[in-house]
Formats: structure tokens, sequence, C-alpha cells
């Protein structure tokens, strides 16, 4: 086995006694409803869901695996007994890091793999006879692919992407639809094939190691294949097996996977679904419906769920730090200096409300910090509020961010607006039928440049003053 089995991180998680197991429930609301109650905890654990109602006993699904520090931590492979503060500070550099590595890291292509166990084909496939939650009350139906990973390949040059689009079941449980952002990486490979060949292959893993699905959750740049980019993360190669319809690479210790062809005209109704901006804002569309030729899968296989919905859910906290860290790196290295740190607030989904944090060497230094943050490709989709803050304010603390645009943002000259930026169908201040632009905010909540000298001081007291009482009275931390 390689270090990307999901079963052996899972029995990790389990000796540091951070997997609850809940039996008994019905896929029918009360895993989403069970798996909400977790995300909204202090310290979220990943629940692994068993005896499920209608099911055999060993047909599992897994949700949270990405909902704490630790959890997160220990699936990056940068420990296990971290913080915030701690995971945050790891995670420093290491996007930056990882793409420059990822093409040492090409996937390797195996034989076999446990994800070939079980190969089910033709008239025979059906998914309704595994676990397909509904996971809130309004879904418009069962959903095998929440936690999933969707591959497709570049027709010209063959890059393969990995991409977190939600899979719907349909017809019985004898097909799926796939539900792409039309800008997402993935629909472009699959419009590039339309054009070339009138059909396109697609894959999708339902379960599989956490830092697949991390990496498919963030915006890895183009012609990067995310496989890559996951070896690089964890200093080993992915090992995949070709799909024998389609020839594209499945990660081969997955779960549960299936393969087979989306057709242009091949559409089915799709929604409503809980968005991960909190609301029914998607609304139920024609969606492209996969041709399912094949289903893999291992022995008892384990789903791996990550709903969205109202924050916190399932991968807003992880989206929130990794978005936060590439956000940081982009910024950093598009030649932005005095870059003190970036979070996307959980609160926005990990999208619509970033913070900037800069020390300010020059006039107009903060607007192009806001500037370059509205529409940097890290954090350009769904952005809608971008808040710029001097280095003395934590820009994960939204507290500290509102003092400073409360005291250090004059309304008249500080804030600005962007029109006609990159939107979503999901967003809920959309119309039916409206082209999905957006327009974002951006804030200054800086001390003006002409007045650092002179700006009053922040009545606090100093560091070494708070060291000092924290020394003798240690009680007061906590």
């Amino acid at each position: 086995m390689s270090v990307f089995d999901l079963r052996d991180w899972l029995a990790a998680a389990e000796e540091r006694g951070e997997v609850d197991h809940i039996n008994g429930a019905d896929a029918s609301m009360e895993i989403g409803a069970a798996s909400q109650l977790n995300y909204r905890r202090a310290r979220p654990r990943a629940l692994l869901f068993d005896e499920i109602v209608g099911y055999p006993a060993g047909l599992r699904v897994l949700t949270g695996s990405t909902a704490s520090p630790s959890l997160m931590g220990a699936g990056l492979g940068l420990g296990a007994d971290l913080d915030d503060h701690d995971l945050v500070a790891r995670l420093r550099g290491k996007p930056a890091q990882w793409l420059a590595a990822a093409p040492d890291f090409p996937a390797e292509e195996v034989s076999s793999g446990p994800v070939l166990q079980n190969v089910v084909r033709g008239a025979s496939i059906d998914f309704t006879r595994l676990p397909c939650p509904v996971w809130h009350e309004q879904d418009g139906g069962p959903y095998i692919g929440t936690g999933c990973v969707v591959v497709t390949a570049d027709p010209e040059t063959g890059v393969p992407n990995l991409g977190a689009y939600r899979i719907q079941v349909h017809d019985g449980g004898r097909s799926v639809t796939i539900n792409i952002e039309p800008g997402k990486h993935g629909m472009q490979n699959i419009r590039r094939w339309f054009e070339r060949e009138g059909k396109a292959p697609v894959a999708a893993s339902l379960g599989q190691h956490p830092v697949l699905l991390m990496v498919a959750g963030t915006e890895v740049p183009a012609g990067v294949s995310e496989l890559n980019y996951a070896g690089a993360v964890l200093g080993q190669r992915v090992p995949v097996v070709r799909g024998a319809d389609t020839g594209l690479p499945i990660p081969a210790e997955s779960e549960l996977a299936f393969e087979g062809w989306l057709y242009p005209d091949r559409t089915r109704l799709e929604g409503p679904f809980g968005e991960w901006t909190g609301y029914y804002s998607g609304g139920a569309s024609q969606v492209l419906c996969a041709d399912v030729t094949a289903l893999y899968h291992r022995d008892d296989p384990i789903n791996l769920g990550a709903p969205p919905g109202k924050p916190p859910h399932d991968y807003s906290y992880m989206r929130s730090v990794m978005k936060s860290a590439m956000a940081t790196d982009g910024l950093t290295s598009a030649g932005l200096s005095g870059v003190a740190g970036a979070w996307c607030h959980e609160a926005g989904g990990g999208r619509s409300i970033v913070v900037v944090a800069i020390e300010q060497r020059y006039a107009g230094h903060s607007r192009q910090a806001g500037y370059l943050a509205a529409q940097h490709p890290v954090t350009a989709y769904m952005n809608r509020i971008v808040i710029v803050v001097d280095a003395d304010i934590n820009p994960r603390n939204l507290e500290e961010v509102m003092w400073a645009v409360a005291t250090r943002c004059d309304p008249e000259i500080d804030l600005d607006v962007m029109r006609r930026s990159w939107g979503s169908r999901v967003d809920p201040l959309g119309l039916p039928g409206q082209v999905p632009y957006n327009s974002r905010m951006l804030i200054d909540a800086c001390r003006p440049f002409e007045r650092l000298a002179d700006f009053p001081a922040v009545a606090e007291c100093s560091a070494e003053a708070l060291e000092q009482a924290a020394a003798r009275w240690p009680e007061l931390r906590s």
C-alpha cells in the first residue's frame, strides 16, 4: 500500500481518537443531520457511518475528513498534533513548493489495485445498491458524490485534471449527473472533447485519501495535474490504474470509482442542492449525465462524503486554510511586497471574504494589494469582499479586522467596487438566466499612508507586559 490509502489514514485517525462511529443511521437525512451537528462542534471529528438502514453492514459513509486542523494536517502529511495556528504556520510557502515539485511526482501507472476488487458492468450497474445520502431536506435527490474527485483530461496534451464536482443519482441508480461549473478546468476539457470527438471521457473516485479531495477542491494552475500535485504534497507518486474503457487514470487505492462517457445532448434535471454559499441558490437545471460503462469498488467500500451547506460545512475549514495559504503565496509570487498574511474566511465559504494584511511601504500599496487579491487566479472566483489591513491586525480574526474597518476606513475614500467579475450561478443574489457576473467591494482598512507617523497609537498593553502577566498568572491564558 502507498501513503494514499484512505483506510490507513482512517486507522491512524482512530488511534488518535478522532473518529466517531455512528451505526444505524438512515441515508435519507440522518447522515446529513448528524454530520451537520458534527461540523458545529468546537473540535469536529471524522464520522464513520455503518449499518446504514437498508444496506448491508460494511457499506460505509465517511464525513468530516478535513474538518479540524489535526485531521487536515494528517491528510497533508504536515502532522496530526496541530491547532489552527500550527497548521497555518506549516502551510506557509507549501503550495508554491508543491507546485514547483509536481513535475517530479508523475502519477505511477500500476497494473492493478484494491479498487479493482469488484468490477460491475452493463445492466448490473446500480448506484442505489450503495449508500447515497440525501444530505438536506430540499435536495433534489440522493448524491453518491460529494467528497469525490472527477477525472477529465486535455484531449491534446493528455494532462489529467481532478475536480471536486457533485454527483447525483438518476434513473433508479443506472446513471449519474456530474455538475461542473462552466469556468472550471474539467468543463474546459469536456468542451474540447465535444468539439473534437462529439463525446468526452470521464471518471470519478467516490472514496479516496483526503489529500486528493483537498487538491481537487483548490485552484491548481491549468496544465498541472492534481495527481502530480498530490504526489508532491505527500512525497510519493500516486498509484493509478487506467480505466479499461476511457483510459483515464483512476486512483488505484480508491474505495469506489466509475468511468464512462459524456455527450453534449445527454442531460438530466439535476438539483436543487444545498450549496457552499449556504443557500439553495443553484436551483435545478439540465446537467450532463454520464453513460457509466464500469463501476469499480473495494470490498466493503467507504463513500467519502463532503456535503456543502451553510458554513461551517464539511470542507469549509479545509477550503479556508488551503485557499489562505495559496492566496498568501500567490500575492507574494505576484511581486506584492510586505505581505504579512492573507485569510479566506470560512463565513464566506473560503471564497467570498478575503482579508490581506500588509506592511505599508509606499503610497497606494494598500490599494494595490486589494486589487490584486480581488482578481488573482487563486481568489478571483466568487470573491465578494476584499479587506486590506495593516500588519498589526490578525487577518484570521474577524473581530480585529472589523475593528480596523471601523477605525481606519473612511467610506468616502476607502471603498471601491469592481464590476462584472467572475461570479457563479450558485450566487444567491443571481437571477435565473442572468449571466453570472458579480461585483466585489474593496475595503482599505489600513492607516492612511501619509499618517503612519502620527496616527493615534493603539490603546493596549505591550507584548512584553502581556507575557510578564501571563507568566505570573498562567491560568489567564485559557
